[in-house]
């Protein structure tokens, strides 16, 4: 951790053992296993008498059995269905050809919008009394399965809890959902996902993942749309922001991490929430890097790449919740495949949580996949084929009676509608619904925008800027420094990336960052939509830096590119600034890799910040000024051009990697970034395993810190084996781990491979561990070269 000082700053480690200490510093966080509140009387006083499954002291199983049978039809079909804030007014389908529509958040929404009474809990004393009339009318006894787009305040929970479990024929709590994917509604504003990836650190990911979940669940929010775990393998696709990058080893381990620290040891607590990964399954490799388009691999890749991302949250996480994606694979949609929903997700991996419909896919069966003749066959295939929730898709009587008349006519089996039911009460028995379904009204207070969740904003945005060039040693600069230019469009602004309001927060923009570094320099500022006009600016300044990149207006979901240069005049200003012959310093904020290859040639240094969340602006002058040294690495390849994409490190080694115009290199390689330092890397040992143990490969190598500062290295290991029976990728990530070096400290790093990291998906369709040589590499990126070998047989 550190602290913003103006001065310079107290760094402190995070490992993983201790990476939940500085929450439970910020708030008395409590389990549901030893009562931390008694119920409100209101809510008290509204449990109806104990049934089987009101009795704590059974296992969950037993207790979901038994409300199960207790249920009738219509009450399982609720418990299917989301509903959209206070509202029951959701758009009724039209026609086959309704359109859905991008609203101002970039988030799809049926048009028109599914939500008519939006954010009624800003006010702190909760929602009007008729506007709850209203939606308690349109709930009647049959109970609500979740409700989404409301962000509630604990006063409004409690309401609304106490009303269900005492006008209910059931007395079955409500699910509140909300998003969650770098921040929860009004509360701490993270740095995007695509930042939180280019620190390369795990405890930092479990951190994030838990201080969200906190502020989310001290309002009641029991279950967040996070974490974001496609493989982005096209940067050409906007929701590059949200992912953790390309590599799926990667992406697993911070993913893991993340739902390690949102679901905690237990999810019936006042601080851990259902974290929901997505979206599943090979979403973020669409066809030309359009959003919701089909992705074209075999089930090789599926295996190998692209499932492998979400595997250890689901394996080892225990994910509770999973959002079934918009596209469809080899002409299957995902919302209708069995193999992906029920016989991979379930039957091999365990899942035991619910399928939730990305918003308008079950919808798509009809009106985009036409794969459903009617709203009931997509309905009713889709609940048959794994999918347990809808999203928007239908109004509620259309979704609800599809179900019934499902039942009746056989279109939908009861076991397939019990399985639906039986995933969703589960959640909720997990959560400690039913046995403490209200909030403590003072929670927030002491959890929501608490000094410990800033101060990690902040030690994110920091760990997670990338330098990218330093020529000369431009960097860091002198904070003697008497006139600095502060020019571009990226300069005076915050920016928080997709999913994230940036009118809210801290809004520290670079050029704030660099005034409150600085209060003594002259720093002038010019937003360069006027290009002589910010040229005429830098006269007399000692350096430039610009702020380029991207915004939300062109980033995030719903905003893909058919190029990656510079948007709008940026590349213009970028070429009449560095003709005035200043040392120029481009510092990025962008959702995914840029063609910035006149840049790499023609400018001295490059930091890439991405979308650096609220505290951002301090994170880039820190590091500008060198007291934050940059140990960011990328997570996603830059290409030179966007001809060369799909453009990712990991590819097969019979691709053909040239062209007539191009040598085909990336501009910049995955798992590349400077330092104020420099690190050498020596004597790599590597320890097989006894033969038959089963035990993990380790190798050990020397990292040396040979420069003058203290600094980070992610120190990666790549591996391959040498000859398989099936085409293996030219190297793959293996381990990372960041290390603090001091200047000409010396650490023996070890890192780990296990034997089932090594398997190959194989043509007879199974995971097999062949014997043979394998070849590991180590170093500072993707293109590490201190190699060794080992051999299994």
């Amino acid at each position: 951790m550190a602290q913003w000082t103006g001065e310079g700053y107290v760094k402190m480690e995070f490992n993983r053992r201790s990476a939940l200490k500085l929450l439970m510093a910020s708030a008395a966080y409590t389990t549901f296993d030893a009562p931390p509140f008694a119920f409100s009387q209101e809510i008290a006083s509204a449990i109806p008498a104990r049934g089987t499954y009101k009795d704590p002291s059974l296992s969950i199983e037993a207790r979901v059995n038994d409300l199960l049978r207790r249920m009738t039809v219509e009450e399982k079909a609720r418990q299917l269905d989301m509903y959209a804030a206070l509202s029951d007014r959701v758009q009724p389908l039209a026609n086959r050809d309704a359109a859905f529509l991008v609203d101002n958040n970039s988030r799809l929404k049926l048009s028109p919008p599914a939500v008519s009474t939006p954010n009624v809990a800003k006010d702190a004393n909760g929602a009007t009394d008729a506007q709850l009339s209203e939606a308690q009318a349109a709930w009647g006894t049959l109970g609500v399965g979740t409700i989404h787009d409301l962000d509630p305040n604990a006063e409004l929970v409690n309401k609304i809890q106490s009303w269900m479990l005492g006008h209910t024929r059931l007395g079955i709590p409500v699910l509140f959902v909300e998003e969650g994917l770098h921040g929860y509604f009004d509360g701490t504003i993270f740095p995007a996902p695509v930042n939180l990836a280019a620190t390369w650190n795990r405890s930092l990911a479990m951190q994030t993942g838990a201080a969200i979940a906190a502020e989310a669940r001290a309002n009641g929010v029991a279950m967040i749309l996070a974490p974001v775990l496609d493989v982005a393998r096209d940067p050409r696709w906007g929701r590059v922001e949200e992912d953790f990058g390309e590599d799926p080893y990667l992406s697993g381990q911070l993913g893991l991490a993340y739902v390690e620290g949102a679901q905690g040891t237990s999810l019936a607590t006042d601080h851990t929430v259902v974290a929901e990964i997505k979206h599943f399954a090979a979403y973020g490799s669409p066809e030309s890097g359009t959003n919701t388009s089909e992705a074209h691999v075999g089930e090789r890749e599926l295996r190998t790449v692209l499932l492998k991302s979400m595997e250890p949250s689901i394996r080892e996480g225990h994910s509770m919740a999973v959002m079934a994606a918009y596209n469809e694979i080899d002409g299957i949609p995902v919302t209708v495949d069995r193999h992906l929903l029920i016989e991979i997700l379930r039957n091999e991996w365990g899942f035991k949580g619910f399928v939730l419909s990305d918003l308008g896919a079950i919808r798509h069966l009809y009106d985009r996949h036409f794969v459903a003749a009617t709203p009931k066959d997509a309905i009713c295939r889709a609940i048959s084929s794994g999918v347990d929730m809808q999203f928007y898709d239908f109004d509620h009587k259309t979704f609800q009676d599809a179900i019934k008349t499902g039942i009746g006519d056989g279109t939908l089996s009861r076991a397939a509608l019990d399985r639906a039911a039986s995933s969703v009460l589960r959640v909720k028995f997990m959560l400690g619904l039913f046995d403490r379904p209200s909030v403590p009204v003072t929670l927030d207070k002491a959890v929501r925008r608490c000094q410990a969740h800033l101060d990690l904003s902040l030690e994110s945005a920091r760990q997670s800027m990338t330098l990218l060039k330093n020529e000369g040693n431009l960097l860091p600069l002198q904070k003697t420094l008497k006139k600095i230019a502060v020019i571009g469009p990226n300069a005076d602004v915050a920016h928080y990336g997709d999913y994230a309001d940036e009118t809210k927060g801290a809004r520290i923009s670079m050029l704030t960052g660099i005034k409150t570094l600085l209060p003594d320099a002259d720093i002038v500022f010019d937003d360069g939509e006027n290009i002589a006009a910010a040229v005429s600016k830098v006269s007399g300044a000692e350096v430039v830096i610009l702020g380029l990149g991207e915004n939300q207006k062109i980033s995030g979901e719903g905003f893909d590119r058919s190029n990656l240069d510079l948007p709008g005049n940026q590349q213009q200003l970028l070429e009449a600034i560095s003709a005035t012959g200043k040392p120029i310093v481009v510092v990025l904020q962008n959702g995914r890799p840029l063609t910035i290859g006149w840049a790499k040639k023609h400018v001295p240094a490059i930091l890439e910040a991405w979308y650096p969340g609220e505290f951002g602006g301090h994170a880039i002058a820190e590091t500008l000024f060198g007291m934050n040294n940059p140990a960011g690495r990328l997570t996603i390849t830059f290409p030179q051009t966007v001809g060369q994409l799909p453009d990712y490190y990991d590819y097969d080694p019979s691709k053909k990697g040239t062209y007539i115009d191009n040598d085909g290199k990336p501009l910049f390689p995955f798992g590349f970034g400077l330092s104020y330092t420099t690190f050498k890397y020596d004597r790599i040992t590597v320890a097989p395993p006894a033969t038959g143990s089963g035990g993990d490969i380790s190798v050990t190598v020397e990292v040396t810190n040979t420069g003058a500062r203290a600094g980070d290295e992610v120190v990666q290991l790549y591996f391959r084996e040498n000859v398989t029976s099936v085409e293996t990728a030219v190297r793959t990530l293996g381990d990372f781990s960041r290390v603090s070096l001091k200047s000409q400290e010396t650490k023996s790093v070890t890192l780990h491979l296990s034997r089932k990291r090594l398997a190959v998906w194989n043509e007879d369709g199974r995971w097999v561990l062949e014997p043979g040589t394998f070849t590991v590499w180590v170093g500072g990126s993707s293109e590490a070269m201190l190699a060794s070998h080992f051999s299994l047989k």
